[in-house]
């Protein structure tokens, strides 16, 4: 008896109704799990979400201008008015917060950028090219990893003086070793499996394995690297900022913000509070999504499933 070809529709069909056999067949421990992973998966994108609408078009969300000084409504507590209160100044907190935000993201994403691309050559270089090349890279690596991060960041950030760019370049030189490490592991993992082998023998070129089998094998870690070092980065923009070291502007980042309200702990914890939380929910936003990205991509884990 023939089998008529499945197509179009009827594939779609035909795969979705498996998937969803595979998924009733599954423990129900297994399940719940897989549906709450998934619950905090999307709050975290959306979080996520309405932090980078808030970083690029602030007056949407802001109910004041952030600059604005209310005389008769300072250091008020958060009210439906002012949902996250007055500062000394009488400006709105939760307006301060939002337009703030775009510094703090901007920190984040620049610092990532930067860093995992030089990082990033410097370790597939030393991981391809081995030999004196790969230890004279790795070895400058390990100088930079035998200071502390925040320590390289804050030196680099009080050489640089204040400013945006010098915060993202700060974080990003701290950031460096990582991804150098973990590129050259990768690379020099890919580079033994035998499917390279049997294409360099097949007469391969270096350019050509490395641009088409090297490369795009290594990517992985490198992408959960970056989404987990975004938060990581306006943590410690934030912390820069906190030390003075941060952007000096009229409207602070969440860092910013946090020092300029510890003087007001006792009396107007609000200052404080919000801004903390504000880096908080969106460092936890992005790590929930780096972890999900990270599942995803292991082998092992999809495997498990």
């Amino acid at each position: 008896m023939s089998m008529k070809p499945l197509v179009g529709d009827e594939k779609g069909w035909t795969a979705r109704t498996g998937r969803l056999r595979l998924w009733s067949r599954r423990p129900l421990r297994h399940r719940v799990s897989f549906a709450v992973s998934r619950l905090f998966f999307y709050a975290a994108l959306l979080v996520v979400v309405f932090t980078v609408t808030c970083a690029i078009v602030p007056g949407w969300i802001a109910p004041y201008d952030p600059t604005q000084m209310m005389t008769d409504a300072i250091l008020q507590a958060p009210s439906a008015a002012h949902l996250f209160g007055t500062d000394y100044f009488g400006r709105d907190i939760f307006s301060v917060v939002v337009h703030g935000s775009r510094d703090s993201l901007l920190i984040g994403f620049a610092s990532v950028l930067v860093g995992g691309l030089v990082g990033s050559a410097l370790g597939i270089l030393a991981g391809y090219a081995g030999g004196v090349l790969d230890t004279i890279t790795m070895r400058a690596v390990d100088i930079l990893m035998a200071v502390p991060g925040v320590l390289l960041a804050l030196s680099v950030a009080a050489a640089l003086g204040p400013g945006l760019l010098n915060i993202a370049l700060a974080v990003a030189v701290s950031s460096i070793p990582g991804y150098a490490r973990v590129m050259r592991g990768q690379v020099m993992s890919v580079k033994g499996l035998p499917f390279i082998t049997a294409t360099r023998s097949l007469g391969g070129s270096n350019a050509r394995i490395f641009w088409k089998h090297i490369l795009p094998h290594s990517l992985s870690p490198l992408l959960v690297m970056a989404t987990l070092g975004v938060g990581t980065s306006i943590l410690t923009g934030s912390g820069l900022s906190f030390l003075g070291l941060g952007v000096l502007k009229e409207i602070p980042d969440w860092g910013a913000l946090l020092s300029q309200g510890r003087g007001y702990l006792t009396v107007a914890w609000w200052i404080c509070t919000f801004p903390g939380l504000a880096i908080t929910m969106f460092v936890l936003a992005v790590n929930l999504i780096g972890d999900d990205i990270r599942d995803r991509l292991d082998p092992k884990v999809n495997g498990a499933a």
